[in-house]
């Protein structure tokens, strides 16, 4: 029994570092309180064993700067490690990382100081009492992680998530890091006054302060929403602009077929009656030409081109091919949604090699370029390909050099191009891109695994 009360009397007596020791444990439970409620919010995908290793990896972080390295140097650390092992464990971009990061801060924040608050008015003692005691911190810590959580479940249950990060531009970027540090500013002055003047400022007082930079927040955050969903609004309307222009095309040449339907038909008959088959294979290829047109015109279809990105690039350069006299042959067979790198960048090189292709083909009688997306399984490992193939005039053309900065073929031009994609196939191992010629056709294609 003396040693039961023994116990509790350390346990209620003010003890920092017994307090300090005590709570060491709940390091690992805030990491993973803190990585349930970023995954959850933000929709970021993950595995058990991801799951693990950040909450291993963040409360090992937390517990050698909490214990060996004097604050605030240690809180700047984490504060700018944590960003850096999202990235990396979950595989997400930067403003989701920083994003992550900030949530479970701002969600600790302005529920802690409120129940810091109602433990010191329920027991009548300093904060500073109740923060260097054991069983006071357990009670306050337990009451805000099971707020957290509670948080987290709520969320989960009814589906709640942000899916706008990723289609934000880079303005809407800057202006949401900048909402949630400016937020976090707040919240840790608000916090920094009610810890220290505790005593004075009454309960309804911090509610209502925690209340409002909670509501001017959110406010905030909708706000930036709803610009971030007319700006993609306007992006699909300029979609289905182009798309028109391209139902408009296609509508003429349609007509322009039925009209001459007949004649095509007493052409063909013409050539059987006269069993001319040299006459017919070449008046067959020659309409097979316009064929393809129209097939190629069909293939610009938002629902098969299906990221409003590439199908503006897709659709811009397939009309200025067509309006030089160069016939672009199309094959999507690949959900461009799910491509294994950054939309930016394959926009990149893909308007680089379609350049390329144009311009060559331009020089040939000949003008062909063919585009080929799709997913091969032939391979140990899956990938997606782009194969570029266009007639080229030049058959001695370097294939190394051409990657060289400055170096080309042409006069006038930079020569960057290639030399700039050498550069994104050097941040990314997950991308080979492989250069080959043929007696008609320049190959390029692109692998991504």
């Amino acid at each position: 029994m003396e040693i039961i009360q023994n116990i509790w009397n350390n346990l209620s007596s003010q003890n920092e570092i017994l307090t300090n020791i005590i709570c060491s444990p709940f390091i690992i439970v805030d990491a993973l309180i803190g990585m349930l409620l970023f995954t959850t919010i933000l929709n970021i995908k993950s595995n058990n064993s991801q799951k693990l290793i950040y909450v291993l990896s963040i409360s090992v972080l937390a517990f050698v700067t909490r214990s060996y390295i004097p604050n605030p140097y240690g809180t700047f650390i984490n504060m700018i490690a944590l960003p850096i092992f999202i990235i990396f464990i979950f595989k997400t971009t930067l403003l989701k990382s920083i994003v992550a990061e900030l949530l479970p801060l701002l969600i600790s924040a302005l529920i802690e100081p409120i129940c810091a608050k109602l433990y010191i008015i329920i027991f009548d003692i300093p904060l500073e009492v109740a923060m260097n005691t054991p069983i006071s911190r357990l009670f306050v810590m337990f009451i805000v992680y099971s707020i957290m959580y509670l948080i987290y479940y709520v969320t989960k249950r009814f589906n709640f998530n942000i899916t706008l990060l990723d289609e934000l531009n880079l303005k809407s970027k800057i202006l949401l890091i900048v909402t949630f540090i400016l937020g976090l500013i707040s919240i840790a002055f608000q916090y920094y006054i009610i810890n220290y003047y505790s005593n004075n400022i009454p309960l309804l007082v911090t509610i209502l302060s925690a209340s409002t930079l909670l509501i001017y927040f959110t406010i905030s955050i909708y706000s930036l929403i709803r610009t971030t969903q007319l700006e993609i609004t306007k992006q699909n309307l300029e979609q289905s602009e182009l798309y028109n222009k391209t139902l408009t095309i296609l509508y003429d040449n349609i007509r322009c077929f039925k009209h001459d339907f007949n004649n095509i038909v007493q052409s063909i008959g013409g050539y059987v009656q006269t069993k001319d088959v040299v006459g017919l294979n070449k008046y067959y290829s020659q309409l097979l030409v316009d064929c393809q047109r129209v097939h190629n015109l069909t293939a610009l279809n938002p629902t098969v081109i299906n990221n409003p990105a590439i199908y503006s690039l897709l659709t811009a350069k397939y009309h200025l091919a067509d309006s030089n006299g160069i016939q672009i042959n199309l094959e999507i067979f690949l959900d461009l949604n799910t491509l294994n790198m950054k939309i930016y960048e394959f926009c990149r090189i893909l308007g680089i090699l379609l350049d390329n292709a144009i311009e060559a083909a331009n020089e040939c009688s000949e003008k062909i370029i063919n585009v080929k997306m799709q997913l091969d399984h032939s391979s140990q490992k899956p990938r997606q390909l782009l194969i570029i193939e266009n007639t080229y005039k030049q058959k001695n053309i370097d294939l190394e050099k051409i990657f060289n900065k400055s170096y080309s073929t042409k006069p006038n031009n930079t020569g960057l191009g290639l030399w700039e994609i050498r550069k994104i196939l050097k941040k990314n191992n997950n991308l080979n891109l492989f250069t080959t010629k043929k007696d008609d056709f320049f190959i390029q294609q692109l692998e991504i695994y």
